[in-house]
């Protein structure tokens, strides 16, 4: 497969290719041969990509996160908001309000601002209540965010996972029909291929916990030593507390989306995979603190330990 690796949103990505444009040449579809990202599929890409973050980061001032952390009302939200903000729904009803788009002022208190100052502010803060801080409105311009207040919002739990699906699915409309798109962390394909995928061990990360393979889906994985800056400090939080996760320091799941797997990679932080798994088709792997490692029954993989 032929790859294209840029750094975009503050991590490395990784866009592998296989051999087949769909599309139409003198009748014929599926044409087969060598295929590579010409320059308007990457500039695509980089404008995608460059979209979604202008609307969701809260480390740019320009963007509409950062406009509605500044100022009370009502707010048109971009077209591709509504999936995103209904997964956030679900899994902050079914983690009992411990994972919520409202943790960024948490986030903010200990360290984790805009300007990385990474010096906790005071005590941990609870997230504000998602009834009492923001409602969602369907209008025939879209959907419509209405905050009686400002508030701060960090959609980092499924949020880079949703991008892959985006430029993935943007490559997929441009006729690259075999694609892998690795976001560090978050990676889904699309196509025939499998690939073989190992689970980086937090500990060591030049060891491996374990092995999946996937085809056509994704696999996201979340670990609270990727972003810490202190004792205890993570970018992992309770949002009903406002402290960081203990117990569980790495996490991974298989599900048909990247904005399904890193949302449940989030959520598997904060609650059991059962309870998940009531309303969600997915894998799952959980690493602990204490060296436990546990995986669902039909992973297709091996662990090692």
């Amino acid at each position: 497969m032929a790859s294209s690796r840029f750094d975009a949103i503050g991590v490395p990505w990784r866009l592998d290719v296989g051999s087949a444009r769909g599309g139409e040449h003198d009748g014929d579809h599926g044409l087969e041969g060598d295929v590579e990202l010409n320059d308007g599929d990457l500039a695509a890409v980089h404008a995608r990509i460059e979209r979604f973050d202008r609307d969701w980061s809260r480390f740019r001032a320009d963007s509409l996160v950062s406009r509605i952390a500044r100022e009370a009302g009502s707010w048109p939200l971009p077209e591709d908001a509504a999936p995103m903000l209904d997964l956030y729904r679900e899994l902050h009803d079914l983690t009992d309000g411990r994972l919520s788009p409202l943790a960024g002022a948490s986030l903010e208190q200990l360290g984790y601002d805009a300007a990385y100052r990474l010096e906790p502010r005071g005590a941990p803060r609870a997230a504000p209540r998602w009834g009492d801080a923001l409602s969602l409105r369907e209008t025939a311009a879209g959907l419509v965010l209405d905050c009686p207040a400002p508030v701060l919002l960090d959609v980092g739990a499924a949020g880079k996972g949703y991008l892959v699906d985006l430029v993935g699915n943007l490559l997929q409309a441009r006729g690259v029909l075999e694609t892998v798109v690795d976001a560090s962390g978050d990676l889904r394909c699309w196509g025939e291929r499998s690939i073989r995928l190992a689970l980086e061990n937090p500990a060591n990360p030049a060891k491996a916990v374990g092995i999946v393979e996937v085809r056509g889906e994704a696999l996201c994985g979340s670990a609270s030593n990727r972003r810490a800056w202190g004792d205890g400090l993570h970018h992992i939080v309770d949002a009903t507390t406002g402290r960081p996760i203990g117990g569980v320091i790495a996490t991974w799941a298989i599900a048909e989306t990247a904005l399904l797997a890193d949302g449940l990679a989030t959520a598997l932080f904060l609650a059991e995979p059962a309870r998940l798994a009531e309303r969600f088709a997915f894998q799952w792997v959980r690493f602990f603190d204490d060296g436990r490692l546990e995986g669902s029954p039909d992973l297709s993989g091996e662990l090692f330990a």
